[in-house]
């Protein structure tokens, strides 16, 4: 049986560098032939303590790692990692390169553990929201009134970046708390409001923390007002889309195809039900595409994906769905097809429509694959002279169905 290589160990340090690592952690990089990490971390590890070979990570890191890790295979070799390697850190990516039994994790205390014993917060009451290579506008779907946030930092720009933010979208009167170089000997902490926030950029090892106080409220749960979207008029409306996303049921992880986005709406709010959710939005006019992102991003999910393209011809290069909603196009050869065929086991089918047409079609495909087949009416009431009527908006058909685990004949 040939012999397993050495673990890959990955040590936790803090801004308080060799002096605050525990014995555990001291002995792994002493013993460790090479060590590899970020130039901050390595500028910690006093010389005359650590004779190891020292190994800077190269950019771009992920695509490199496999390279790097076999370039130094069967050497004992120790991963420096800031704070708790498996907290926003370099220890996830190791796992998901070498898998999770080739390493040995030292944590240390994280920026967030510092962050809460210094505010005297709860961390399990404390949202967490990482602005380290992602977009500002992630940080909207957590903000509600009264809320504790601690946010991330990408550099020394982060704090007023925050701060515009948050008065952009009704917090200003938000405190806001810049912890530097937590569990340093040059720690330092600033305070100040969103909307007058005085302080320039300081050091770009830095987190904040956020006290929202009173503000606009928001809703996590399906079916936000029209008025959240900006639209030309190609939007699933609030309780139609509410009824859609139920029956779509997103669960952390899956990822959803959007066909025929107009708005964006039922992608976005599928994102919004998660932060682990995945999508992605297709859409053929240019136009329209934009305004999905500008959508995305206003509502807190920049990460959805939009692609501009006519469907099917858009889908062939797109990943498995775990879900497939289809709000426009169902008359496109092969859409439905294409869908179906895409979609994985178990996954889930959801199209709606508002035309003679297409509802011709969804019938069809209800007799051959079974599922549910409803339709939605809402009316609205409006003025009538000095009274009140309903009026009442255009009924949606819709099929949902999801797709067996094993292939199934078609009805007769």
């Amino acid at each position: 049986m040939p012999e397993l290589p050495p673990p890959i160990t990955v040590v936790g340090i803090g801004a308080d560098g060799w002096s605050g690592l525990a014995a555990g952690s001291r002995a792994a990089l002493q013993s460790a032939e090479v060590v590899i990490g970020g130039p901050r971390q390595l500028a910690l590890l006093p010389h005359g303590e650590v004779g190891a070979e020292r190994v800077a990570w190269p950019s771009p890191l992920r695509p490199a790692l496999p390279g790097l890790l076999a370039d130094h295979a069967g050497r004992r070799l120790a991963v420096l990692a800031s704070g708790d390697p498996m907290f926003f850190g370099i220890g996830r990516t190791l796992a998901e390169t070498v898998g999770a039994d080739r390493l040995r994790v030292l944590p240390h205390p994280s920026s967030v553990s510092y962050a809460c014993a210094r505010l005297g917060w709860p961390l399990e009451a404390t949202e967490v929201v990482s602005l380290v290579g992602r977009p500002l506008d992630t940080l909207t779907l957590a903000l509600h009134p009264g809320r504790r946030l601690l946010v991330l930092s990408a550099d020394a720009a982060t704090p007023a970046a925050v701060a515009a933010l948050l008065t952009e979208r009704g917090f200003g009167a938000a405190r806001l708390h810049v912890l530097e170089q937590l569990g340093s000997p040059d720690e330092r902490r600033l305070d100040g409001r969103a909307d007058d926030w005085p302080h320039p950029p300081g050091n770009p090892l830095n987190l904040i923390a956020v006290e929202l106080g009173d503000g606009p409220r928001g809703s996590l749960v399906p079916g936000l007002p029209d008025a959240a979207y900006e639209s030309d008029g190609q939007l699933t409306k609030r309780h139609v889309r509410a009824a859609t996303l139920a029956v779509l049921a997103p669960s952390p992880g899956e990822l959803l195809w959007d066909v025929g986005g107009g708005s964006g709406s039922i992608a976005v709010e599928w994102l919004r039900a998660h932060r682990d959710c995945r999508a992605v939005s297709i859409e053929r006019d240019p136009l329209r595409a934009e305004r999905i992102a500008r959508n995305a991003a206003s509502l807190g999910v920049p990460r959805l994906r939009v692609v501009t393209g006519p469907a099917p011809a858009a889908l062939v290069e797109l990943p498995t769905p775990d879900a497939v909603f289809i709000g426009g196009g169902l008359t496109a050869p092969g859409l439905l097809d294409r869908c179906w065929a895409a979609l994985r086991p178990g996954g889930r089918l959801v199209a709606n429509t508002v035309t003679l047409e297409s509802e011709a079609l969804l019938t069809e495909w209800y007799r051959r694959h079974g599922g549910e087949l409803v339709k939605l009416a809402v009316a609205h009431a409006v003025p009538v002279g000095g009274f009140t009527g309903w009026r009442q908006a255009m009924p949606v058909t819709q099929w949902s169905a999801v797709k067996p685990n094993t292939p199934q004949e078609n009805a007769s």
